[in-house]
């Protein structure tokens, strides 16, 4: 299966988890505060600069994984561009891509494991009241799983459309693309059904 992780080690792989997640959030918290284009500009190319420093494979990689907003950016600056608010466009589009672009290098630099045991370490309080936390973290793990996978399906999906007509696959890929992803979630039920799923943990929880 596919995954989020880069393919070149970086000193940001050194760094705790939770170390990263926070400066993730304050990242996105200053990224809010800004509300000139100019500001975000220079957000962005810091963005890219981190991209850039572990060295070209790394930023291919990861801006590669940036590539599928594109539709979202042109949505939002014809938007702004339709109700003459060009400078608001290109402030939320350069917010857009600069909050994704550090979510994607956290989650380049960052086991899957190491933001399960912070995610686990964070509603830990909830586990005193009896409430698992387990659907949390198991859910997160297959955002992180099947997203890639998904995007690789679609592509190719297209690809085998582009192989059989000269038209471009636009929408027409959807349903396929649901259809197998139903089914990659029927296999994945019938994998944790078979090792315990959740029911497991509840028996841990009791026996210990």
């Amino acid at each position: 299966m596919l995954a989020l992780s880069s393919p070149v080690r970086t000193h940001a792989h050194l760094w705790p988890a939770w170390l990263k997640l926070a400066g993730l959030c304050v990242a996105t918290l200053v990224l809010f505060a800004i509300g000139h284009p100019w500001g975000q500009a220079l957000a962005a190319l810091a963005v890219l600069a981190l991209f850039l420093a572990p060295g070209r494979i790394f930023a291919r990689a990861g801006l590669r994984r940036l590539w599928p907003l594109w539709p979202f950016v042109v949505l939002i600056l014809l938007w702004n561009g339709l109700t003459g608010d060009w400078a608001e466009g290109a402030t939320i589009a350069l917010r857009l891509l600069s909050a994704v672009g550090i979510a994607t290098l956290v989650t380049m630099t960052t086991q899957l494991s190491e933001m399960i045991a912070v995610v686990r370490a964070l509603a830990s309080p909830l586990r005193r009241f009896g409430i698992s936390t387990r659907p949390v973290e198991l859910g997160i793990a297959l955002v992180l799983r099947f997203t890639p996978a998904l995007m690789s399906r679609a592509a190719q999906l297209r690809m085998a459309w582009r192989a059989r007509s000269c038209h471009a696959p636009s929408w027409r890929v959807l349903a396929p693309l649901a259809i197998s992803a139903l089914d990659d979630a029927d296999h994945v039920a019938d994998a944790l059904r078979a090792r315990g799923g959740l029911i497991e943990e509840g028996n841990d929880r009791h026996g210990t």
